[in-house]
């Protein structure tokens, strides 16, 4: 199954001269990321980068902009989201020897590497993901704060004073009347 936004590039073509590009999503492309993402909508994804080669190594710079429409976590309200985004990726060959389902082991500095088989590599599948991962993962609408306390939930504040030890010995303390 290829991606719903994919803008592939063939590595023969590039070369270590920065080669400029942009790219967007179409309506059914938008509408299917927006399902695989879980989002209400995506109103605009778009992204410029050059595209530079070093022997198998291709390097995009660039920038994602996107506008997308979230649920609220507390509410389910819609929130709206915009995302300017800048990124560095690396495309590497998948290391030989490796199956497409076994990991591999990256470092601190390598998170921003895709691996790529075959002769081209697929830019927008890598915006589309550097889209989702600069979402906020618990967007929250105005309403979500009472709707979570009216279910129970405790802020953020709450919950750090309740795990303090000192709290709770404060709190046994006060039980035991003195």
């Amino acid at each position: 199954m290829s991606p719903e936004f994919s803008r592939t590039y063939r590595v023969d073509t590039l070369g270590a001269g920065a080669r400029q590009v942009e790219i967007a999503a179409d309506d059914a492309e938008r509408v299917a990321l927006a399902r695989r993402f879980n989002l209400v909508a995506i109103h605009r994804i778009a992204a410029e980068a050059a595209l530079s080669r070093n022997g198998e190594i291709v390097t995009a710079r660039g920038k994602v902009s996107a506008a997308v429409t979230q649920s609220c976590v507390g509410t389910g309200d819609p929130v709206e989201a915009d995302v300017d985004e800048a990124f560095v990726i690396e495309f590497r060959p998948h290391p030989e020897g490796l199956g497409p389902d076994e990991e591999i082991e990256l470092g601190e500095g390598e998170m921003d590497v895709v691996f790529y088989d075959g002769a081209a590599v697929d830019l927008g599948e890598a915006v589309a993901e550097t889209m989702s991962l600069a979402l906020n993962p618990f967007p929250r609408s105005p309403a979500a704060e009472e709707a979570l306390r009216a279910a129970g939930v405790k802020s953020e504040e709450e919950a750090k004073a309740e795990s303090n030890p000192f709290a709770a010995l404060g709190a046994l303390k006060d039980k035991l009347g003195k």
